[in-house]
């Protein structure tokens, strides 16, 4: 099963001619395509699916959903262990 994870954009780039994004998930950072959201910006939250935003959501949608994913263990193999 595929998911899209909702992240934080913390850095917005241009790489050629793609717009592109550090994308902050939980206590990761990956490089994000921002190609099919071009109304996406500093602060806001994306979901993604294998590389891509795909769409933006709020806040509280992002949430809601790593609350979800978490009570299923689906972020556990993604995510480093909580510090202590």
């Amino acid at each position: 099963m595929c998911l899209a994870i909702p992240g934080k954009i913390l850095e917005i780039q241009k790489l050629g001619e793609m717009r592109a994004a550090r994308v902050q998930f939980g206590g990761i950072v990956r490089q994000v395509s921002l190609d099919f959201v071009p109304e996406a910006g500093l602060g806001d939250y994306v979901m993604v699916h294998v590389g891509f935003a795909i769409s933006r959501v709020d806040a509280e949608e992002a949430e809601r959903t790593y609350k979800l994913l978490e009570e299923m263990g689906a972020l556990e193999a993604e995510l480093p262990p909580a510090e202590a």
